[in-house]
């Protein structure tokens, strides 16, 4: 299973919410790079990248973070809020983004995501379905939409998506761990899924039991930033898997 720290971005710094409301927001560093080569030095490769500005506006703002962070370092970025358009994919694959993950479009723009999966390819296109009592949020998860959790993303899977990335937003930030039965469902009903499980996080042991389930990947965010969880567990489990 494949670890995957956090990097969210308000105002080209590194900060946290809790169930994405920004009112909950606290600055952990105004560093992302500094940040980012922390994780790299402890053997990681990987990072999810979030735009939480762009998440609000109507287009991708932190892009410059994202630049700086794909040219300083070798990890392998999956960035996501405020893709809305073809220029925005284009800004954030040139300004060296592994992967892209698009939320809010998947849902408010089905034509433009499922041409971004044709054009690209579904490695490169990551499905965000974070959901509130298993419906789909968007909007930087500012409203709910009235698309069925597991339908939505079984329906993507018949376009070709292989990677979704699925935040519980009730559990998201709250350091109560994740949501294994959610999990495991999307698991046992969107059969082959590339799972990458995001959102309360709490402890290290919670690791192998998201990898027990079966998921490709796991998101780790706050536990990491209030040393719930150190760089050097990580780095460790990284070694002997």
């Amino acid at each position: 299973m494949r670890i995957i720290p956090a990097i969210d971005i308000i105002d080209g710094k590194c900060v946290r919410l809790s169930k994405g409301d920004y009112n909950t927001k606290i600055i952990y560093n105004e560093n992302p790079l500094e940040v980012a080569k922390s994780f790299e030095a402890h053997g990681i490769e990987y990072l999810h990248l979030v735009d939480l500005d762009g998440a609000k506006s109507s287009q991708i703002v932190n892009y410059k973070i994202l630049e700086q962070i794909a040219s300083k370092t070798k990890l392998k970025i999956d960035f996501g809020g405020g893709l809305k358009s073809d220029s925005d994919l284009k800004i954030a694959f040139e300004s060296g983004a592994n992967q892209i993950t698009g939320g809010s479009i998947a849902v408010k723009n089905r034509d433009l995501f499922e041409k971004w999966i044709a054009e690209y390819g579904s490695d490169k296109i990551i499905l965000g379905a974070d959901a509130n009592n298993e419906k789909v949020a968007v909007s930087g998860w500012l409203e709910d939409s009235n698309e069925d959790l597991i339908p939505f993303i079984q329906d993507y899977q018949g376009k070709g998506i292989q990677y979704v990335i699925c935040t519980d937003i009730a559990k998201d930030g709250m350091l109560e761990g994740p949501s294994f039965d959610l999990y495991a469902k999307i698991l046992a009903e969107a059969k082959g899924i590339k799972l990458i499980a995001s959102g309360g996080i709490s402890t290290f042991d919670e690791l192998p039991k998201i990898a027990e389930l079966g998921c490709e990947g796991t998101i780790i965010g706050k536990a990491i930033y209030e040393g719930r969880i150190s760089l050097k567990q990580l780095e460790n489990y990284i070694i002997n898997k």
